[in-house]
């Protein structure tokens, strides 16, 4: 009876590196606005693509490229690859996300986890037997140096991911700071992806964790986690290549957040009073789209002296701000007869919103009531008054 090479959890893996390979050749002829972070996600797909296949040679006794890469040269790109991952999502993210970002030397820090790595590979001279545990004669002092490449290859990848998340929430703290208007749909797609690899990733520290502690009574318990890890990775890989195609060139970018010296803690009585001015006399919330850099220049006011205002003045963050505005402007509308004749739709464009749910959204929590409500209730004692 002929043997299989590949059972159906094989497959997963290996569909995995070829769908990796395959997406990194379509995102090279994709034309892209961003070309550093399609870049930055070519490297990430294939330091994926190089760990699933060195994860597959290594436990698969019937997968076999040549002899000096499957005993010695496996393990440095497996740890290359496994290390690299965790930067390159990272940096991906920052560059969707962050105005003009541009790399500096001190992200060579980044290379640090790796260059340890491979110094202690060499400094043991560990092998890809050493990694199976399976050498001859292996001491247990040598079976936990060779476990120690384990623990940090499946340590690291998770503070990445935890940074993403991170890096991501900073991110939609800007988005409220910087603009009026944006959609939701783009930042919540980049906010599952970063919490799916931070959830992937911690699983594959709780394998491994298993695989130590209970692996040598029920070796089949942490088998079916590492194979259930497989199939997460090969599902986020789908969604990360759907993002990068529907999602990502529709990213606002931000700019960083200035930090604010105690001398910028004292607000003027100038500065408030041309803040107030740009929304009172110019009304300079009707304007969609608006972003502070643009409100800023419109007021001849710097940035960080309107966040200030804003910030702590006001005590809330420009996109409340100016939306608590809108909601101002649409009640007039909305309860003025002479406007009875204004949709909805005309009211909340007309008031400088350009999204029907965010409208909606900030009328309903503002107001207590739905914009029809509020017209009919209006309308109503007008005719009575009347």
């Amino acid at each position: 009876m002929q043997k299989h090479i590949f059972n159906i959890h094989d497959v997963i893996l290996f569909m995995t590196v070829a769908e990796c390979i395959l997406l990194v050749i379509f995102q090279a002829i994709l034309p892209v606005k961003n070309k550093l972070a399609n870049r930055l996600l070519s490297i990430f797909l294939i330091s994926i693509a190089i760990s699933s296949a060195c994860i597959l040679v290594l436990w698969n006794d019937d997968v076999k490229l040549f002899e000096l890469f499957d005993e010695t040269m496996l393990p440095y790109f497996l740890v290359i690859a496994q290390l690299l991952k965790g930067p390159m999502l990272l940096f991906y993210v920052i560059s969707l996300t962050e105005d003009a970002f541009r790399f500096t030397r001190r992200h060579l820090l980044h290379l640090a986890p790796i260059a340890i790595a491979l110094l202690w590979l060499l400094g043991f001279q560990i092998d890809s037997s050493d990694l199976r545990f399976k050498t001859l004669g292996q001491t247990e002092t040598e079976r936990e140096i060779a476990n120690c490449v384990w623990h940090f290859i499946k340590i690291m990848p998770f503070f990445y991911a935890l940074a993403s998340v991170n890096a991501v929430r900073r991110y939609r703290i800007s988005l409220h700071n910087q603009y009026s208007n944006f959609s939701p749909t783009e930042p919540t797609w980049l906010n599952m992806l970063s919490l799916g690899f931070l959830f992937t990733w911690s699983f594959s520290i709780l394998v491994h964790v298993i695989a130590n502690t209970v692996a040598l009574d029920a070796p089949k318990v942490s088998d079916l986690f590492g194979i259930a890890e497989n199939y997460v990775v090969f599902i986020l890989i789908n969604a990360l290549f759907i993002n990068s195609v529907v999602h990502t060139h529709k990213l606002l970018t931000t700019k960083p957040e200035v930090t604010k010296d105690k001398t910028d803690e004292k607000l003027t009585d100038s500065a408030i009073q041309k803040v107030q001015l740009g929304m009172e006399v110019q009304k300079l919330f009707l304007k969609q789209n608006l972003n502070i850099d643009e409100f800023s220049k419109r007021i001849n006011l710097p940035v960080k002296e309107v966040s200030a205002v804003i910030n702590k003045h006001y005590g809330t963050n420009f996109f409340e701000f100016m939306n608590s505005y809108r909601v101002e402007e649409a009640k007039r509308l909305l309860g003025d007869s002479q406007h009875a004749d204004m949709t909805v739709m005309d009211v909340l464009l007309h008031a400088g919103f350009n999204s029907k749910s965010a409208f909606h959204r900030f009328f309903n929590r503002l107001v207590g009531m739905s914009p029809t409500e509020y017209r009919k209730q209006n309308l109503n004692k007008e005719s009575k008054a009347a």
